[in-house]
């Protein structure tokens, strides 16, 4: 890298990190991207378009290594010798747990980072959300309200594209969609079910993935395969790859470095400024450094922290921008688990074309105007869908020979599941520190995490579960199975906080522009910000308040202020 002063340096390539690249590049700035991970070019995506037949076999003594490298990546259901390689080589990227904590951190590090790999579930967020922690005296203040974010969701659904159904809900407010995905039968009917006898919305996913294409940046309409995860070349469903590096590009002020772990952000405290970063080249372990007006975190929301306590110096000794006290604590992640699953021999006979990427949801009902939560003052939702088995329940072990045509003839059974998805509560107790005795490959002490779900995600899940049954029984659902315990920290794969938004800068790191209370010229504008969880998908809020800062961080540099 020849050039090492910038004005802006963007550590990250993600979601967020794309979203930053793209909004200070078309403001005029000269950006530096910084990727830990490999290069992946757009339309070069190894395994999309392989089938089974074309994938190395895995023997026994394959397996092995396998659980080994990727034990924590393979408990992701997107996980699969597919898309292997989009995710992280566990040996190789270690992190240290609390006794008793049971997180399965989910990674992709590459160009693109988790964008690649994502869910693509859309979901604003509404002053419930925004407001919860001042009702309720958990956590801090959010700083912020819908009416400041909601011009910025604007902004980001109609760029990046995203299809759904306008429904009028103030706890899940209608954003710019192309148009939603159909539901099935099954779902049509359970929709109507939740409306009429419990007064509840049940809707299609709304989804990063296109319904209309945009020709002009060569991006298609989905295709319906839900494969997503393997990359997609038409460019259907959002990633950086797909949608804002290609714009950022296009201004010529962008520099990209792959390969390259940002170990440290250098700070003056003459000026009260962070200079730049420090990071060690992946490929042959050297070191290098390059400079910067503006530095913006989008390395994901542990790995922004983990990178803020690591650039801990005699002017701030406990983590940068941590005069606070209260950097790395109160992380979340949702608590979720299979409230049930039921069965609707009614609909035998009836068939499903297609392999729609996305589910359905049910909103949240639950603690909006009037708190009716049981044991809890939060929310949740639902995400789930109807499926039909290939074919009929007990032909399974007839084989596929000569009756290979009666089974397509003879449609499966449809079973319906609700994922139910709580509000993760934030607390002191849940947190990140650095492992005082354990480090990396390259000498960086490792990210310590310390989290359990408490009494507050429990009870909502456990109405979530007597709900969820509730639902599908009036349905005619026959309820084959439900649970009302979480899954393992992490598994909703929403890791969020240790680097909140507040009004107070005793309280919080960050203010209500993603600026660092301490540093002017440092924004965090990817999970690591949030205050709280809310009960539905983070990910198209970080993008819209990575959009906002940007806006903010260019008028202060114009104005003199940073």
């Amino acid at each position: 890298m020849a050039k090492t002063q910038f004005d802006a340096i963007v550590v990250g390539s993600g979601i967020t990190g794309g979203w930053a690249a793209k909004e200070l590049t078309q403001a005029g700035l000269k950006v530096l991207m910084i990727e830990r991970g490999r290069e992946i070019v757009h339309g070069e995506y190894e395994t999309e378009m392989k089938t089974p037949w074309e994938m190395p076999f895995r023997g026994q003594g394959d397996a092995a290594l396998y659980v080994k490298e990727y034990g924590v990546q393979s408990r992701n259901r997107q996980f699969n010798e597919f898309t292997q390689s989009h995710f992280v080589n566990d040996a190789q990227n270690p992190y240290s747990t609390a006794p008793g904590t049971d997180f399965a951190w989910l990674r992709s590090y590459q160009l693109g980072g988790r964008s690649l790999t994502w869910g693509r579930q859309s979901y604003r967020w509404s002053d419930y959300d925004f407001g919860a922690n001042k009702r309720d005296g958990h956590g801090t203040d959010w700083p912020i309200r819908y009416a400041d974010v909601a011009p910025w969701y604007d902004k980001v659904e109609e760029f990046i594209g995203v299809s759904g159904a306008m429904e009028g809900l103030k706890q899940l407010p209608d954003g710019k969609f192309q148009p939603p995905m159909a539901l099935n039968a099954v779902e049509t009917h359970v929709k109507q079910v939740v409306a009429d006898k419990f007064g509840r919305c049940m809707t299609v996913g709304r989804v990063a993935n296109m319904t209309e294409a945009k020709p002009d940046e060569g991006r298609s309409a989905c295709q319906n395969r839900s494969i997503c995860a393997r990359g997609c070349s038409y460019g259907a469903y959002f990633s950086t790859q797909s949608s804002t590096l290609p714009a950022a590009q296009a201004t010529g002020n962008l520099t990209v470095v792959t390969d390259a772990i940002v170990e440290h952000v250098d700070y003056d405290p003459a000026t009260r400024r962070v200079t730049g970063v420090r990071y060690v080249n992946t490929r042959d372990g050297t070191r290098g450094s390059a400079t910067a007006r503006i530095v913006f975190l989008n390395a994901g929301a542990f790995n922004s922290v983990h990178l803020l306590l690591n650039s801990r110096s005699e002017a701030m000794p406990t983590g940068l921008a941590n005069s606070s006290g209260v950097l790395g604590t109160q992380i979340m992640d949702h608590a979720s688990t299979l409230s049930t699953m039921a069965l609707f021999p009614q609909f035998a006979g009836r068939t499903s074309f297609g392999n729609r990427p996305t589910g359905v949801v049910v909103a949240r009902y639950r603690n909006m105007d009037e708190m009716d939560g049981t044991g809890h003052t939060r929310g949740f939702s639902f995400q789930g869908g109807a499926l039909q088995s290939n074919w009929a329940a007990g032909k399974r072990e007839a084989g596929i020979g000569a009756d290979f045509k009666n089974h397509l003839r003879s449609p499966g059974m449809w079973r319906m599941v609700l994922v139910a998805f709580a509000d993760s509560v934030p607390r002191d107790s849940n947190r990140l520190t650095l492992d005082p005795a354990k480090t990396d490959r390259f000498g960086i002490p490792q990210l310590h995490i310390a989290f359990a779900h408490g009494k507050e995600e429990q009870a909502a899940l456990a109405q979530a579960k007597a709900d969820a049954a509730e639902m599908m029984t009036a349905a005619g659902g026959k309820v084959i199975m439900g649970s009302d315990q979480p899954g393992p920290g992490g598994m909703a794969i929403h890791e969020m906080g240790g680097a909140r938004m507040g009004l107070d800068p005793k309280t919080s790191v960050l203010n209500k522009w993603s600026q660092a209370h301490d540093i002017a010229n440092l924004f965090v504008t990817d999970g690591a910000q949030m205050a709280s969880s809310a009960c539905q998908n983070p990910s198209l809020t970080y993008m819209a308040l990575t959009a906002r800062a940007c806006d903010a961080a260019v008028r202060m540099l114009r104005e003199g202020v940073i």
